[in-house]
């Protein structure tokens, strides 16, 4: 949303009107401390039979965060995002640039040590998009919002993985069934 401001020429001795800016919020520790989202630093992967989601974040530093995002599908990657977490009208924003589209201004609506939660209600979808910290070495975020008046949502559970995923995530076995879970760190099944 721009703000704009204009003046209409008027004959002397009338008044102009003019437009006023919307106020923007004023800034509190809670909406522009950075530094506690230090949790999300680091890299994370879900992983599935044929397919694998990674997000890598930046330390904070400087203000913000910047990030990044894929999902590959047996050998093709299917999507991708730029992301930063960044200063926007004096809040902190989460600010998204998926697979080449338009950048998108989520601004921040919670901030705990434990979880963040940004929102932009005007985007088609998401319109939600939280992270939570679950222990020390998992994430779970969560896009959600409304599409032809149904709410939607899709969550993906993260683990904190190594950062040179070439080596951290080896290839999926093709023998691998929807039932089995591969470790992240060794590529060795693990049984349930």
């Amino acid at each position: 949303m721009a703000i704009v401001m204009f003046t209409v020429l008027a004959r002397p001795g009338q008044a102009q009107p003019t437009a006023t800016p919307a106020p923007t919020p004023t800034p509190t520790p809670q909406n522009m401390d950075i530094a506690r989202l230090q949790w999300l630093a680091g890299c994370w992967a879900q992983r599935a039979p044929g397919r694998i989601t990674e997000e890598q974040w930046m330390t904070p530093a400087g203000g913000g965060m910047v990030g990044m995002s894929r999902t590959v599908v047996r050998d093709t990657m299917r999507s991708w995002e730029f992301l930063r977490i960044v200063p926007v009208r004096n809040r902190l924003a989460y600010v998204a640039v998926p697979s080449g589209q338009t950048e998108t201004v989520f601004p921040l609506v919670t901030l705990t040590d434990t979880l963040v939660a940004f929102e932009n209600p005007q985007h088609d979808f998401p319109q939600r998009i939280v992270y939570r910290r679950v222990g020390g070495d998992s994430v779970v975020a969560t896009i959600s919002g409304t599409v032809n008046g149904r709410t939607r949502g899709s969550r993906f559970p993260m683990v904190r993985s190594r950062c040179d995923s070439a080596q951290a995530i080896p290839p999926i076995p093709s023998t691998a069934t929807p039932r089995e879970t591969i470790s992240v760190m060794t590529g060795r099944r693990i049984s349930r």
